[in-house]
């Protein structure tokens, strides 16, 4: 069994962007490189994020599966259970959190909600450019300060596998696995037991 084509992914309730309805989080990827130009098209999709102050505290790691040894050093850093899986991937990212404000250094305590709106815009245009991108918080976070020198005003936050999705058939025990965890049943909660109006819990009218 193949994995699930781009068009049915997600089963929206209502008429969203093609982008979102195609995206996935594979687990297998194609053993091909991810082309540069692509990989710098989707941080420019990020870096256009709205942000507070306009302030971009985000900052992104790059490793490329054709650098080997940096790759590899990039992979050393995810917790062992994305190790393998990871490694399948044309590229490999770490994000970084600037923890206060440029303009005061006051602690800005909306920079992982903005990191969160860049990496959806990356996704989102990896998907446009058919590629996908599956996100982890399985990473070793003292390992990667300590690896890349990051400063103490910042902070790693995740790590980000691109490349094109593997929906061949799978050959080995291991691949089978990782294609029923890509193929199960893809649900999100309803809109009414997120979405309130005049006091929590109340599911607003606008759904109603």
């Amino acid at each position: 069994m193949s994995s699930p084509s781009p068009k049915d992914v997600n089963p929206t309730d209502l008429g969203v962007l093609d982008a979102i309805r195609q995206r996935w989080s594979p687990y297998r990827f194609e053993d091909r490189w991810v082309e540069d130009e692509k990989v710098v098209r989707c941080l420019e999709a990020a870096r256009w994020t709205a942000s507070s102050y306009n302030d971009q505290p985000w900052s992104w790691i790059v490793a490329r599966r054709q650098d080997t040894e940096p790759f590899q050093t990039m992979l050393s850093c995810l917790l062992e259970a994305n190790q393998a899986w990871a490694s399948q991937s044309g590229v490999l990212l770490i994000s970084v959190i600037r923890t206060t404000f440029r303009k005061n250094q006051k602690p800005n305590r909306v920079a992982l909600h903005d990191l969160g709106q860049a990496a959806a815009h990356l996704a989102l245009q990896a998907t446009q450019i058919g590629l996908q991108v599956h996100q982890m918080a399985g990473l070793n976070l003292s390992r990667v300060r300590q690896i890349y020198e990051i400063p103490d005003s910042h902070q790693p936050q995740t790590a980000i596998a691109i490349g094109y999705p593997d929906r061949s058939a799978p050959v080995t025990e291991v691949d089978r696995e990782l294609q029923q965890r890509e193929t199960r049943a893809r649900e999100r909660m309803p809109l009414r037991d997120q979405v309130f109006s005049s006091k929590w819990g109340n599911t607003s009218s606008i759904l109603k």
